[in-house]
């Protein structure tokens, strides 16, 4: 089942799509609050609504970010591109240092600046090395009985709801410049993430799995048109219930946060500027389109726009004796 958000005229709605048809529910209903039902609650209420027809065309509506998560957690679970990134960055490392294979790591990015497929994304003033990521991401769900605390890997597997397709948009110079602090990344990530263009329910997925539990589909990013990378799912380095029960760990997760996968090998230029030590390709640029193609799930595509003029930082006042 894919689970979607759109503007139906001046409406914005959430339903299921099928067969090139948008079929909404009722106005006051969110695809949260079927993530908060539960994928076999939402799998029934999907069903019902297309038995009852009435779908809109595909074309005739406006896909937005495929809901409003309460948390953003993106990973980075691929050895190749750590491989490759590490030596992107001034003074980086030249391999894989041996605390990233101990558990998967994740920051937080922000819920506020979710992009949609379809729409121009515009990168920070002044920056020069705008960069994409290619990801998938897991919606976690809820499952009856469970708060999503210190979850085990098998108990967390339960509490993915379903898939969709994450850009994790990235200012490389200034993601380096403020990662140079000991934190991060945090504005190099802040301006942008596309989600989309729907959520593809677990269950559709359920035969794709190998039998370490490693999702074993493919993703491709092209930009304008012309493919520059295609890797496996497969080749996470922790599956994604994995991934959920970490986040869980003497914490919680809760119906709606987003895990990102964290970008594939060969999934973003920076990887490859590390391998060969100049940026070519060359970074992004105003009317660049970026295309990523997920097995199973469909695909997202955006414009980069030109920046838009931002005041100045103040500079730190120096300690005082």
């Amino acid at each position: 089942m894919k689970i979607a958000t759109w503007m139906q005229g001046t409406d914005q709605r959430c339903g299921f799509v099928h067969e090139g048809e948008a079929f909404a529910l009722d106005q006051d209903v969110t695809v949260l609050d079927l993530v908060r039902g539960g994928l076999e609650a939402a799998l029934g209420l999907g069903q019902e609504r297309l038995r009852e027809g009435g779908g809109v065309p595909l074309r005739d509506v406006q896909l937005l970010p495929p809901l409003a998560p309460p948390s953003v957690r993106d990973f980075v679970t691929f050895e190749e591109h750590v491989e490759g990134i590490v030596k992107s960055a001034p003074g980086g490392d030249p391999g894989v240092v041996p605390q990233w294979y101990e558990a998967p790591t994740f920051y937080f990015t922000n819920p506020h600046t979710l992009r949609a497929s379809g729409e121009r994304v515009i990168p920070p003033w002044g920056e020069q090395a705008l960069d994409f990521e290619l990801e998938v991401a897991a919606i976690v769900g809820a499952v009856a009985g469970s708060d999503g605390r210190s979850l085990t890997a098998e108990a967390a597997s339960g509490h993915i709801f379903g898939y969709t397709i994450f850009n994790d948009w990235s200012a490389r110079d200034l993601q380096f410049r403020e990662m140079k602090v000991n934190l991060g990344p945090c504005k190099g990530k802040d301006f942008a993430t596309t989600l989309g263009p729907w959520i593809v329910t677990a269950d559709e997925f359920a035969d794709r799995h190998d039998d370490d539990g490693f999702l074993t589909i493919s993703a491709s990013v092209s930009i304008n048109g012309e493919v520059f990378g295609r890797d496996s799912l497969s080749h996470m380095g922790w599956s994604f219930a994995d991934l959920v029960a970490y986040a869980s760990r003497s914490s919680r997760v809760v119906p709606g946060d987003v895990l990102g996968s964290g970008t594939t090998g060969h999934g973003c230029l920076a990887e490859i500027w590390g391998r060969t030590g100049q940026r070519v390709p060359r970074p992004l640029q105003p009317g660049d389109v970026v295309r990523m193609d997920v097995e199973g799930i469909g695909y997202i595509e955006n414009e980069i726009a030109e920046p838009v003029p931002t005041p100045p930082i103040r500079e730190a006042r120096p300690r005082r004796e």
